[in-house]
């Protein structure tokens, strides 16, 4: 991934303490009590999704396999609803390369005023400037993790969706050229626009003249093995009963010990440019640790070991599962 962290400097305000699959869930009616059976999320399947990408080679923007993964994935969106677009767009990089960018948006339930807007980045990073071998720095990653693992998660509820018609409106963009930012010896901790390109663009630029959603929910690096998603510091900012609602429903579900009620870092995520461009509430979900070293991000986090044999089947589940029952929910 990404951009750059930044410590809470300030204590949030929050709403109080927070706190899939074919799995019924109790509800209460009158007297009675009713199950609600939700579709069933496919982990295997997501992780299916994910080796795809990995398997084009880097998704560096201007390269070959971008190229071909963009069409693979519009394919793969078109089977699922005849309402996919490519939004093509031009962006200056740090080191003022032209990027050719592409934004792919995959719409359901189009007759619904009522929407709710996921997102993932499908880019990977140019560079594996965090690599313990200073050799690596310069050379583009898989990005399994940093990229795909979202991707993979939406293109599974794609997939569901297309089976069981959400009563919500739903759409789905994966975001372009977010990780082309400058390489860490290159950095001076000013300049973060240079990242989100694709979101930011999106932002300017919706889809839809006029575009709004209820909220919307980022997913970035969620196929860790044993993840921790704490409460990023942006999305408590802009849209704190999102995020309110979203640990809630993983709580329910048994996953309260990954989605942590405790604020996280700032993360200047494609998230950030959604809420502060487009206005539209958006949380981001992502893995967030606190290493020996005082590092946030998993150790792979822009290396050359974000590869397919770090993603877990297991973690992928458990992201499908929350948001299958916040979408089914509306």
């Amino acid at each position: 991934m990404k951009i750059s962290v930044y410590s809470l400097l300030l204590v949030i305000l929050f709403l109080g303490a927070c706190g899939g699959g074919e799995k019924p869930v109790l509800k209460e009616k009158g007297e009675q009590k009713v199950s609600k059976v939700y579709p069933a999320f496919n982990g295997d399947s997501a992780f299916n999704f994910v080796k795809r990408q990995v398997d084009f080679g880097p998704r560096v923007p201007n390269t070959e396999a971008s190229i071909r993964c963009a069409t693979w994935m519009m394919q793969t969106l078109q089977r699922y609803t005849p309402h996919v677009q490519v939004q093509q767009f031009k962006a200056r990089a740090y080191n003022g390369l032209i990027l050719n960018g592409r934004n792919i948006i995959a719409s359901f339930n189009l007759d619904a005023k009522a929407r709710i807007l996921l997102a993932s980045h499908w880019d990977s990073r140019p560079y594996a400037d965090h690599d313990p071998d200073p050799a690596n720095h310069r050379k583009p990653i898989d990005g399994a993790n940093d990229g795909a693992s979202g991707v993979g998660v939406l293109l599974e509820l794609a997939r569901i969706m297309h089976q069981h018609t959400p009563s919500i409106g739903v759409d789905i963009v994966l975001f372009d050229a977010e990780d082309y930012g400058p390489p860490s010896d290159l950095q001076t901790g000013e300049g973060n626009d240079w990242w989100g390109l694709g979101s930011q663009y999106w932002s300017r630029n919706p889809h839809q003249p006029g575009y709004q959603a209820r909220y919307g929910i980022l997913l970035d690096m969620v196929g860790v093995q044993n993840p921790t998603f704490p409460m990023e510091g942006f999305s408590l900012y802009y849209a704190p009963s999102v995020v309110k609602k979203v640990w809630d429903v993983a709580a329910t579900l048994g996953y309260g010990s990954a989605f942590i009620p405790e604020p996280g870092g700032y993360i200047t995520d494609d998230h950030y440019y959604v809420n502060k461009i487009a206005r539209i509430p958006m949380i981001n979900i992502i893995h967030l640790e606190r290493n020996p070293d005082g590092g946030t991000f998993y150790p792979y986090w822009h290396t050359m070991g974000d590869s397919i044999d770090k993603v877990d089947e297991n973690s992928l589940q458990m992201v499908g599962e929350v948001l299958v029952k916040v979408i089914y929910d509306e």
